[in-house]
């Protein structure tokens, strides 16, 4: 039966052949209103309609050769990470002395820092470090890849430190976005928004902030860790948005925690993303004026424990 040689109805021409199906059976099969198609060179879909995302990336594997790999997009869908829904384009890596073109939905990138295949999920992949890199490659922009890159870091998937030296393994060649979005996160930002507001504030003139560190009170109740904290006057920044946080309770977490550290006596300013893009001046007066009330109190009773990179 073809079904137990086919990869969700994806089989190669060479399989067939073993099968004993005739080249001649095959393209009647493929013809304009048969019951087959092909899919990629050398490649066959056992059905007319349209692939879906795990036939193509089965036929990406099947063109590829058996030490072919899934990477990018592809290899991240593999592992549930990524962009939903995932992108038509399917990005494999073969072995630096293979030939095989892209053609189609097919990325086909050679290289001589072929990764050992995981086999978790299903389909042979790269590792999740090597996977969230390469699909930065084909981002456009710092934004977007400092956006893939904290989502990665946010639910636990790789490190900003092995993501940064896989990047340093890797080819300069379109990694410059990549390499600005690493420097972003290096300063403890979790987001995209995180990362504008650092750089925002870096203009205000006023002291370094500490930023996602924990505060507590004095006997050791866990009070919140603001985006930006400025210990000396215990002065606080957040950044509101629902879509920076992975669900409306964990947004709904947060509002809590700031009104908790209101109540020990944080002062706490907060703005949306699209102050910080759209009305920067008046976010850096804010700022300044939060401190300046800060700094006209006493400061209250709060320790606050810093992360290992945490001030910028």
């Amino acid at each position: 039966m073809l079904e137990d040689v086919a990869d969700h109805g994806v089989v190669t021409r060479a399989q067939l052949r073993s099968a004993g199906v005739a080249d001649g059976t095959v393209a009647g099969r493929c013809a304009a209103g048969g019951p087959w198609q092909h899919l990629l060179p050398g490649v066959v879909l056992l059905h007319n309609g349209f692939p879906s995302h795990r036939q193509r990336m089965a036929a990406a594997l099947a063109y590829g050769g058996p030490h072919s790999i899934l990477t990018g997009n592809a290899a991240l869908s593999v592992h549930g990470l990524g962009p939903n829904p995932p992108s038509n384009e399917v990005h494999i890596l073969v072995p630096n002395e293979m030939q095989r073109a892209s053609v189609k939905f097919v990325r086909s990138e050679r290289t001589w820092r072929m990764p050992e295949a995981v086999f978790d999920h299903g389909p042979r992949c790269a590792p999740v470090s090597r996977s969230v890199v390469d699909a930065t490659r084909a981002l456009r922009g710092r934004s977007q890849c400092t956006a893939l890159i904290a989502e990665i870091i946010r639910r636990g998937a790789a490190s900003l430190e092995e993501l940064a030296i896989e990047l340093a393994e890797g080819p300069r060649r379109y990694s410059a976005s990549t390499r600005l979005a690493i420097r972003d996160l290096e300063g403890n930002a979790h987001s995209v928004a995180e990362a504008d507001a650092q750089r925002l504030y870096r203009s205000s003139g006023l002291p370094p902030m500490i930023h996602n560190a924990r505060l507590f009170t004095s006997d050791g109740i866990f009070l919140g860790s603001p985006d930006g904290f400025l210990d000396t006057v215990c002065f606080g920044w957040e950044i509101d948005s629902l879509a920076h946080h992975l669900s409306p309770i964990d947004h709904a977490n947060t509002m809590a925690r700031r009104a908790l550290l209101q109540r020990h006596g944080a002062i706490v300013v907060s703005h949306l993303p699209q102050d910080i893009r759209d009305d920067p001046q008046r976010v850096l007066a804010d700022l300044r004026a939060g401190y300046q009330q800060a700094l006209a109190r006493p400061r209250p009773n709060l320790v606050l424990r810093r992360s290992a990179t945490s001030t910028g």
